[in-house]
């Protein structure tokens, strides 16, 4: 067995992992994050205007993926509670981005798993 199973903190990461791998595995969940990572990557690139925030909201993100309304807020639960997204209320609009910070942790250490 190597070092990474018996470390008790890195045990628990890859069950915290393996919880967000398997809320990702939805493939219209995957398109979620897709969509909100291009945003966050014009904002980056200075294409977004801070009217816009880069950010979406439910209505918009159903209507590009062609999915009801409740499925689409059921597949944002699903990634708020994984910590993947940011969900900011605005009134009744709920505006959602993604949790940087968050998936850069979870690719650093999928990263570290698989790298020999």
């Amino acid at each position: 067995m190597t070092s990474c199973c018996k470390n008790p903190k890195t045990t628990t990461q890859i069950a915290d992992l393996a919880q967000v791998l398997k809320a990702i595995a939805e493939p219209n969940r995957l398109k979620i994050l897709c969509m909100l990572s291009r945003s966050t990557q014009q904002r980056r690139s200075g294409v977004c205007t801070a009217a816009c925030a880069c950010t979406h909201c439910v209505c918009e993100i159903y209507e590009a993926l062609h999915l009801s309304q409740n499925l689409t807020s059921h597949h944002l639960k699903v990634l708020r509670t994984c910590n993947l997204i940011n969900c900011k209320k605005d009134g009744q609009w709920k505006h959602y981005s993604l949790n940087k910070k968050v998936v850069r942790k979870y690719k650093s250490l999928l990263n570290k798993i698989l790298t020999p």
